[in-house]
Parts: C-alpha cells; structure tokens; sequence
C-alpha cells in the first residue's frame, strides 16, 4: 500500500502498509467519514509524529494511549494540542514538573512541536478517534501497527531514551530492547493518579542519558 509519510519512516515500515491488517485500518477509517463522522487528527495530521521527528533524528520516544477526542485538539503528537487550545490536565501536569525539574515555567499554549523537532518522538498507540468518543478506534488495528514502530524503533536503533507513563505505556516494555535501550518509568501524569508522576525528573533524567552518549540535551522550554 502507498501511504504518505516522512521518507525514512517509509523505507522502515513498508513492510507494515502491505500488510492486510494495515490496509483494513484505512478502509475503516475512510468508512467513518464517508458516514458522516468526525475523525481526529484530520487525515494529513495522522502520521505527523513521524513527519515531524524523522527516524534517522529520533533520540526519545514518549507513548501514548489515544488521541484527544475533541474538536481541534490532536494533531498527531500524543499529549500535545494545537495553538489556541487550552493545554489539557496531563500536560499541564507535564508542564508543572518540567517547572520543578529544570526550572522552567510553562509556556501559554499547548503545542510540543519544539520538542518533536529535537528528536521526541510522541507516539499514540492507536492513531484515529471518533469526535467525542474516547478509545472509539481502539480495535480498528492501529495498536498492532504502532507496537510494530516500538519494535522497530528497538531493533533498528540504539541508545533511545523511552519515557513509560502510566501502566499501558509500561505495558510496551516487552517490544524494548532493555540491553540497548534507556527506559524511564513513572505514573501516568494524568490528575486521575494524583501526584504520582510529581519529582520523576524525567527531563533532566533524559537529558543526561543524552549527554553521555554524547548528543545534544533537548531544549523543553517551549516558551521560545
């Protein structure tokens, strides 16, 4: 199947688009507008994760579950949204302990395009929801898909940061090369745990694992 995507992501997932569960998750989707309803991201915002952190440029990878549900919300990269857009309560959770971490205050908007360009790779599992309709594509196939970019990200790289929040990110460790790979975990920073995810110091954690190999820190100030 032809599918438009970053040019390196294509060559490692080609294998994955000629598959038969691939090309039922498009036919789904496509089904859904056809019948009138409203899918997030809007269609050339589906693969922006990978549009936006190329795979030869990844270095972090953070896991999410579903895509905001909302109207104008997702667009491609999990826990962020689209300038204008109220920042949700995980992100400003998100936002709270980079505060605490590194100092940094928050910015006014909700938009961690900065970070994707830096090599963050924010990966929903499932990559399409129904207006309104939380996890409402959640067995449509894009699960088998995504556990696949875990998997290939793991045997076709090294030294990735793997940031696990929350027990279904934790759930993807078994698709990491714990031998190759840098894993951080913490609680999910929804308000839903409380203050668990409160002092992981995952930011600066990264940015430490990254300047031991050798590479540049990410800048999570997005203020700028």
């Amino acid at each position: 199947m032809e599918v438009q995507i970053e040019e390196s992501w294509k060559h490692i997932l080609q294998s994955e688009f000629d598959k038969p569960y691939f090309e039922k998750i498009t036919n789904f989707v496509k089904s859904e507008v056809r019948a009138g309803k409203t899918v997030y991201p809007p269609g050339k915002l589906i693969f922006n994760a990978f549009e936006k952190t190329p795979f030869d440029k990844l270095k972090v990878v953070i896991i999410g579950q579903d895509p905001y549900h909302g109207a104008g919300q997702a667009h491609g990269l999990c826990f962020s949204v689209q300038r204008g857009i109220k920042p949700p309560p995980s992100l400003i959770n998100i936002y709270k302990e980079i505060e605490r971490d590194l100092n940094i205050a928050p910015p006014n908007h909700g938009c961690l395009e900065k970070w994707a360009q830096q090599g963050v790779f924010m990966l929903n599992s499932i990559l399409t929801v129904r207006a309104n309709e939380a996890t409402s594509h959640s067995k449509i196939g894009w699960e088998t898909f995504t556990d696949a970019v875990i998997f290939k990200i793991s045997e076709n790289k090294s030294g990735i940061i793997f940031l696990l929040w929350g027990n279904f990110a934790r759930s993807k460790k078994t698709l990491i090369d714990m031998q190759k790979h840098f894993i951080l975990e913490a609680a999910h920073p929804s308000p839903l745990a409380g203050n668990a995810f409160s002092g992981c110091r995952h930011f600066s954690k990264t940015n430490e694992l990254l300047e031991k190999q050798g590479l540049q820190p990410i800048d999570w100030d997005l203020k700028n």
